[in-house]
C-alpha cells in the first residue's frame, strides 16, 4: 500500500510539474514560446487555461491528500517497532536533584 501511494504521489508530482509549465498567467511559461494561439490550437479548446487550472488544482489537492494517507499508512504499519537505543538508555536514567537555593545576603 505504501508503494502505491509513493508511486501516485511521483506520477502527480511530474503531471503537476508539467501543468505548471504550460500555464501561461503573465506572458510566461512554456506556452508563451508558442504564443497563445498556439496553446490553444495545439490542445485544441479556447478554455485551455480553465482546464490546466483545474487539472493544477487537483493534481495538488490529491497529493496533499495522498500525502496524508502515506503518513497515517506508515504510523498504523509501524507500532514501536523503531525504538533508539539512546530512547531507551534515556528512559533508564534518572534526573539528579537540583541544588538546593543558597540563602541571599542582604546588601549593606
Amino acid at each position: 500500500m505504501f508503494t502505491v501511494l509513493i508511486s501516485l504521489i511521483v506520477l502527480f508530482s511530474a503531471l503537476l510539474i508539467i501543468l505548471i509549465l504550460v500555464q501561461n498567467p503573465k506572458g510566461g511559461g512554456i506556452s508563451g514560446e508558442f504564443s497563445s494561439a498556439g496553446a490553444t490550437q495545439m490542445f485544441g479548446v479556447q478554455k485551455t487555461g480553465d482546464l490546466v487550472e483545474q487539472l493544477t488544482w487537483g493534481f495538488s489537492i490529491s497529493i496533499l491528500v495522498l500525502v496524508l494517507l502515506t503518513n497515517f499508512t506508515l504510523s498504523s504499519e509501524t507500532t514501536d517497532a523503531t525504538q533508539s537505543v539512546n530512547v531507551e538508555k534515556a528512559a533508564g536514567k534518572t534526573l539528579p536533584a537540583a541544588p538546593a537555593p543558597s540563602p541571599a545576603t542582604p546588601a549593606k
